[in-house]
C-alpha cells in the first residue's frame, strides 16, 4: 500500500433513470446518451421493454439489441457485445426485468427462504459489478412502482399517476453516479447527484444539453502540481432546459 495525492481522472458516467411507465425514461436517455456523443451510431440500447427502444427510430441510427431472457448473465454478455460493437454510451433499458427475474428465481427455490438468497446475490452483484467496470458510459433505466394521488387542477380533484420505489434490489442507487428521477410531466429531479451538476436544482426537461454536461464533467482531469478547484454547478448553466 502507498499513500498518494489525490488526482480527479476522467471518468465514465453511471447514471439511472427512475420512473413510472410513460415518464419518458427511454426517450430521455436517447436524448442524454445522443448529448455525450453528438453520434447516434456510438449508442446502443439494451432493450427488455418489448421493443420499446424502436419507437424513437426517428431520432437517428442507434443500434438496439433485445433481449429473449432477463437473465443477469444475458445482461453481462449483451453489455460486452455492445462494448465490442464500438458504443460509446449504452443504455440498459431497463434494470428492472433483471430483478424481476432474480425474484422469480428465488420464489421457485426449494428450501429455506433465506439460505437461498445465498445462489441470487452473486448474480445481482456479478451484473452490476460488469455495469461498473464496462469501457463505455452506461445510463440505466428502473421502472418505479406506482400510485395515484389526488392534485387540484382548475379546482378540480383528480387523479395523478405518481412513481414511488424503483423496482431493483435496495440501495442499488448507491452503485451510480447520479439518480435522476423523472415524473410523469417527463421533468427530471435528482435523487443523488455525485457530479454536483443537478443538486439543488427544480426539476427540469431532458435534453441533449444534459448529456453535454455530464460528458464535460466526466472528462474533467486535474494534475496533482496543478490542482484548481472546480464549482461543478458552473456546468449546470450548459445544461438548463426548463
Amino acid at each position: 500500500m502507498q499513500l498518494r495525492q489525490s488526482m480527479r481522472r476522467a471518468a465514465k458516467m453511471r447514471l439511472a433513470l427512475a420512473g413510472a411507465s410513460g415518464s419518458g425514461k427511454t426517450y430521455s436517455s436517447l436524448l442524454i446518451a445522443y448529448g455525450m456523443t453528438g453520434d447516434w451510431s456510438k449508442i446502443a440500447v439494451i432493450d427488455s421493454e418489448n421493443c420499446s427502444a424502436d419507437l424513437y427510430a426517428h431520432l437517428g441510427g442507434y443500434q438496439v439489441l433485445t433481449l429473449d431472457n432477463f437473465a443477469p448473465e444475458t445482461y453481462i454478455e449483451a453489455i460486452s457485445i455492445c462494448e465490442q460493437a464500438g458504443a460509446e454510451v449504452i443504455i440498459i433499458d431497463s434494470i428492472s426485468h433483471c430483478w424481476d427475474y432474480l425474484l422469480d428465481y428465488h420464489a421457485n427455490l426449494q428450501g429455506n427462504s433465506f439460505a437461498n438468497w445465498a445462489k441470487v446475490t452473486p448474480r445481482q452483484n456479478a451484473f452490476i459489478q460488469r455495469i461498473l467496470t464496462s469501457s463505455a458510459h452506461i445510463i440505466c433505466t428502473m421502472r418505479s412502482k406506482q400510485d395515484y394521488v389526488l392534485s387540484d387542477k382548475n379546482g378540480k380533484m383528480v387523479p395523478e399517476k405518481v412513481g414511488l420505489k424503483a423496482v431493483q434490489r435496495d440501495n442499488v442507487d448507491y452503485e451510480f453516479t447520479a439518480v435522476l428521477d423523472i415524473a410523469m410531466n417527463h421533468k427530471a429531479t435528482t435523487s443523488k447527484d455525485r457530479t454536483g451538476l443537478f443538486t439543488g436544482r427544480p426539476e427540469f426537461m431532458i435534453t441533449p444539453q444534459v448529456g453535454q454536461a455530464i460528458l464535460r464533467w466526466c472528462n474533467l482531469s486535474t494534475n496533482p502540481e496543478n490542482v484548481q478547484p472546480q464549482n461543478a454547478t458552473n456546468y449546470v448553466q450548459h445544461s438548463s432546459a426548463a
